[in-house]
């Protein structure tokens, strides 16, 4: 939609250029921006024109700048060893958008609208990705994307700050993954979100989104019982409540998912310890 209130576009190229202006905000993709109207702004400042390569592979990160679009992210091929490689794709499908959409809206506005349905924080919560975050001094911190949504479309940003890019370790691209994702109906908005991994370590992690006001892991050293493991979600505390999904039903779904994740990184892992040790010449 149109947004009349708006007397102002800028496209800076150089950092100096993101101090805001009061009345000003932060422009990605816009795709949430434009669907409704914002009183108050008056003025935008679009990201796009700094030029940030969407994707950034160095030997520990693989580095997703804030204006990566969901086509991009989509696309990243995959490398030796990445078994995680198969979410970035699922998560991109959470999001019901057709291809308009895909290529307009961003990693880092899905993140910083913080939506308990953003499926970007899903995935990047899921990989224990780290958020870079430039200052209006300047300056720049790092915050996990776990922590960095903090409840329905609150962030722990500050007025000027602004999310850079997300950083997932290697290490994360190289654990085993699985995904469960429910909603009430066939095209509807994710009710729940369960992504778990296994690490080369054997630490199980299991991340609860889409249902709850922010993201919450549960972590153990190795795969843990059913039972552990439903307890620890059941224990989570801030489920969400809208027309989606009612708490009760979003708590309850969120176990049977998360337990069909350890059943199927369990049995994968089990079928690779007896394939190494079929190999075995002793």
């Amino acid at each position: 939609m149109d947004l009349n209130t708006i007397r102002s576009v800028r496209q800076p190229r150089e950092r100096h250029e993101l101090t805001l202006a009061p009345g000003e905000d932060f422009l990605g993709g816009g795709s949430w921006l434009f669907s409704e109207p914002q009183l108050g702004l008056t003025g935008l400042v679009d990201l796009t024109s700094l030029g940030w390569p969407p994707i950034e592979v160095d030997d520990d990160v693989l580095r997703i700048a804030a204006t990566c679009t969901f086509t991009e992210l989509a696309a990243v091929e995959a490398r030796a060893g990445w078994r995680a490689h198969p979410l970035l794709r699922q998560c991109c499908t959470a999001l019901l958008g057709s291809f308009k959409v895909w290529n307009t809206a961003t990693v880092g506005g899905n993140i910083c609208l913080a939506l308990p349905a953003g499926p970007m924080t899903s995935l990047a919560s899921a990989l224990d990705a780290t958020a870079v975050i430039w200052t209006p001094d300047g300056g720049e911190r790092r915050s996990p994307v776990l922590d960095l949504v903090v409840d329905v479309q609150t962030t722990s940003l500050e007025r000027g700050e602004l999310l850079r890019s997300i950083e997932i370790p290697i290490e994360r691209m190289r654990s085993a993954t699985a995904y469960r994702k429910i909603a009430l109906s066939a095209l509807g908005r994710s009710g729940t979100v369960v992504i778990a991994r296994l690490d080369a370590d054997g630490t199980f992690a299991a991340t609860v989104s889409g249902g709850t006001t922010r993201p919450v892991q549960v972590r153990f050293d190795a795969v843990p019982e059913a039972s552990a493991l439903a307890a620890a979600i059941e224990q989570i505390d801030c489920w969400y409540d809208d027309l989606h999904g009612a708490p009760d039903w979003r708590r309850a779904m969120s176990v049977l998912l998360a337990e069909e994740c350890r059943v199927e990184l369990l049995a994968g892992s089990t079928a690779a310890s007896a394939a190494t040790h079929s190999e075995d010449p002793r």
